[in-house]
């Protein structure tokens, strides 16, 4: 049972500049969505965070967003949330999928995002995870998009060489 074991969690970044993280959310699933957001909020404030959040149909259009946000506004991180419930077709896996995945890439593009998309088999695994007093999965993706901001910041400016060492 997974909530039982015991995790190795990070301490939380510190700053010398402000940091602006974006929160796209997609409250399909309203009360879960606010409950994420409010996590992330709080893990946000915690390292002195300034936070705008915005709000989008759905799982697929939050990667979206971001790629939007990164390309035509200031911001040092990203939070995706939101909760996909597995229902009776395969539509599930489709959003988990690709909303993952365009998610993944944008981080590869060198996009400080910490997904907080919950992918669950029912509600009561959502409400679970998504409760900030209890797997905080808010508060968890909000932590990990700091945490690839503060890496990013450590390397800004550092470039390799061709091939010759100084």
């Amino acid at each position: 049972m997974a909530g039982s074991e015991s995790h190795y969690i990070l301490p939380l970044p510190v700053f010398d500049k402000p940091v602006k993280l974006l929160i796209v959310v997609a409250p399909y699933y309203k009360d879960i969505a606010d409950n994420l957001v409010a996590g992330a909020r709080a893990k946000a404030a915690a390292c002195g965070v300034e936070v705008d959040v915005v709000e989008v149909p759905g799982a697929l259009e939050v990667p979206t967003a971001i790629a939007m946000a990164e390309r035509q506004a200031k911001y040092d991180g990203y939070v995706a949330l939101g909760c996909v419930i597995r229902g009776e077709t395969t539509h599930y896996d489709t959003v988990c999928n690709d909303s993952s995945r365009a998610i993944s890439l944008l981080g590869l593009q060198g996009a400080c995002i910490g997904n907080g998309i919950l992918t669950v088999e029912n509600r009561a695994q959502a409400e679970v995870r998504a409760d900030p007093d209890g797997q905080d999965k808010g508060g968890g993706a909000a932590a990990a998009a700091l945490h690839l901001v503060a890496l990013s910041r450590k390397w800004a400016g550092q470039t390799k060489g061709i091939g010759f060492r100084a």
